[in-house]
């Protein structure tokens, strides 16, 4: 019996964007990780929000290892989250926020490097409620955070 080829492609993506986010943060200033962002955010808090929901994926994943199925998220649910976790975004001290933030996408992209091949099918195949390519979110606020530092 032929087996199909795992795309495993999100690994790669992740850690380019893990490199440079990783370069980002070390090269913010305090008083850039105080600038404000679109939508009433702070760089920091920018980040801090990144963290949240890869924070989200680690917590499935621990989930997921114990039996439980992880939950598709859905898109009407998005908004409402972010605006509830806004407050505790923007209140963490700004360079927690930034390191809190390399830490999450560090071991949550270990994790996902680690997945077995079954699980990558099985979460394809149960209609991807684990975004595994972190990439694109990642990319989306570094480029918004890029363009508020210009």
């Amino acid at each position: 019996m032929a087996t199909t080829a795992v795309d495993r492609s999100y690994i790669t993506e992740n850690s380019m964007e893990l490199r440079r986010l990783r370069a980002l943060v070390e090269r913010l200033s305090d008083a850039d990780l105080a600038r404000p962002t679109p939508g009433g955010w702070t760089v920091a808090g920018s980040l801090a929000h990144v963290a949240f929901w890869d924070q989200r994926i680690l917590f499935w994943l621990d989930r997921w290892e114990s039996g439980e199925s992880p939950r598709h998220l859905h898109e009407g649910d998005v908004d409402w989250i972010n605006d509830a976790g806004k407050p505790l975004c923007l209140a963490l001290p700004p360079r927690i926020a930034a390191r809190l933030t390399l830490e999450v996408a560090d071991a949550l992209d270990r994790r996902l490097a680690s997945l077995s091949d079954e699980r990558v099918a099985e979460n394809r195949a149960a209609g991807e409620p684990l975004f595994l390519t972190r990439a694109s979110h990642r990319k989306t606020h570094l480029d918004e955070i890029e363009r508020v530092l210009r």
